[in-house]
């Protein structure tokens, strides 16, 4: 059993946070395991559905003060929140690593880029700025001003425990809001974390409050969805459960923020820099071992340079370091759980059977632990494969050849979501042609790692709606209200 030590040992919380209380009374209680060695790590509390009916009474009350406090004293209060996160960076890496399996590595990066949207939108708070329209009667004068939207429920996977709240999170607090978080029950930790920094930097009580279910998790999302007190739901998941918190907030007409699943194509084309293109395509591939919802799914390599491409991305994906992620030496973690291994042998097993070509077999690694499995790659991959139109979401490098521009665009384009997309040329005529015919959200030129606390980040078709980060962020925890003068002169 691998036991962190923390700078502060009482990051680890151990209960509910509402209204400022540590709640850790319920009649049921659920284990959180670290999935490397699958031991418990933590006790919790699996709360009844009335603390969600608690969490935004209180979330209702404290919005009507925190929703008048000024942009700039929001503003100090997320920078205090930065601050805080920046200062306890290692505990908060330590505990996502503990709880979700990735590499300390990937999970410093997670948090310092969490930190950044408070950073961020503590610079955006004091910037919500209206209008004033002349309309068509010259007596009237119009204005238009910004305001919260109201209770935000806030509901997050375990992939990036921390970031998935703070991209969230940060832009409600920023505009006024008060928010009540559902946090995935394989990683809670981080949130209670974060909430407990929350403490600290000085919001007021009821602002902020994090519930925790194990065993009703569908019930707690369907209370936030259907209490009228609750004026927006923020989801980050599945494009299945989407569509259900869609269907569950239709009786209220809720704000609806949706960043659901992707299926990201990489595109190299044969003028590409070779060495950029392999390592950043691995970059966004392997980044959480596959378990990212920008990451590389289908890779498409220009046929020409194929050969190339699979040999220096055979060696380079040969020197990773499997291991639990809490040791240095560590390049890639655990999954999350055996679910996770069953998908990606799933579609390494129906690619291989209609024709596909071994080139790293990769597979469980048991003698690790029952959640750790190596990387496989695969050559010779085609549309008929399950990988090549579902999401893997899991560490399976699948290839696939092409001859034409408009071939891997068609090919590309195919699937039902539009979240990310990668492209790899020398030739600007080609990014611009490519870049702008795929169907997805977020096009990365000759990059594989993009996200930025200033890009909006989102997605279209079943990948979902809404932005999170830039300034775009901060509009959707915002109505616009339009203020009408009639004057006499």
């Amino acid at each position: 059993m691998v036991i962190p030590t923390f700078k502060d040992p009482e990051i680890i919380r151990k209960g509910a946070f509402v209204n400022g209380e540590w709640i850790n009374t319920a009649t049921k209680r659920f284990d959180v395991l670290d999935p490397a060695t699958e031991t418990k790590i933590a006790d919790l509390p699996d709360q009844d559905l009335s603390i969600v009916d608690e969490a935004i009474d209180h979330a209702a009350i404290a919005f009507k003060t925190y929703s008048k406090t000024s942009p700039r004293q929001r503003s100090q209060w997320l920078r205090n929140l930065f601050d805080l996160m920046t200062e306890y960076n290692e505990d908060l890496a330590k505990i996502c690593t503990w709880e979700n399996g990735k590499s300390l590595t990937e999970s410093r990066g997670e948090i310092k880029y969490a930190a950044s949207y408070f950073e961020w939108f503590s610079e955006e708070a004091p910037r919500i700025y209206g209008q004033t329209i002349q309309p068509t009667n010259p007596q009237n004068r119009v204005y238009t001003t910004y305001q919260p939207v109201g209770v935000c429920g806030i509901i997050t996977p375990w992939n990036f425990p921390s970031a998935m709240i703070t991209r969230k999170a940060a832009a409600a607090l920023a505009a006024g809001c008060t928010v009540v978080i559902k946090p995935d029950s394989q990683t809670p930790l981080s949130a209670l974390a974060l909430a407990y920094l929350v403490e600290k930097a000085g919001f007021p009580k009821g602002v902020f409050n994090v519930v925790l279910s194990h065993t009703q998790t569908p019930e707690f999302g369907l209370k936030l969805c259907k209490s009228k007190k609750v004026k927006k739901i923020s989801f980050t998941g599945s494009t299945n459960v989407g569509k259900i918190l869609m269907e569950q907030s239709a009786s209220t007409l809720k704000k609806l923020s949706m960043e659901l699943g992707g299926n990201a194509p990489v595109i190299v084309f044969k003028d590409a820099d070779l060495d950029k293109a392999v390592e950043q395509s691995i970059a966004s591939k392997f980044r959480g071992l596959g378990q990212t919802c920008v990451c590389a799914n289908r890779i498409y390599v220009e046929s020409s340079i194929l050969e190339a491409f699979e040999k220096k991305f055979v060696e380079k994906v040969s020197q990773f370091v499997i291991g639990h992620g809490l040791d240095d030496a560590t390049t890639h973690g655990a999954l999350i759980n055996g679910k996770a291994i069953v998908k990606v042998e799933e579609h390494i097993n129906d690619a291989v059977e209609k024709g596909a070509k071994i080139l790293i077999k990769g597979g469980r690694r048991e003698d690790l632990g029952a959640n750790f499995f190596a990387p496989s790659v695969l050559s010779n991959v085609n549309k008929s494969m399950k990988v090549a139109s579902e999401e893997t979401f899991g560490p399976l490098g699948a290839i696939i050849p092409f001859d034409s521009t408009d071939e891997v665009i068609e090919a590309a384009n195919d699937v039902d979501v539009g979240l990310a997309a990668y492209v790899f040329t020398k030739d600007i005529n080609t990014i611009y042609k490519v870049s702008e015919s795929l169907e997805f959200g977020m096009i990365s030129c000759n990059t594989g790692l993009f996200t930025d606390s200033a890009v909006p980040f989102g997605g279209i078709k079943e990948s979902g709606f809404g932005r999170e980060g830039s300034y775009l962020g901060l509009q959707d925890y915002l109505v616009v209200k339009s203020i009408i003068h009639h004057v006499d002169f």
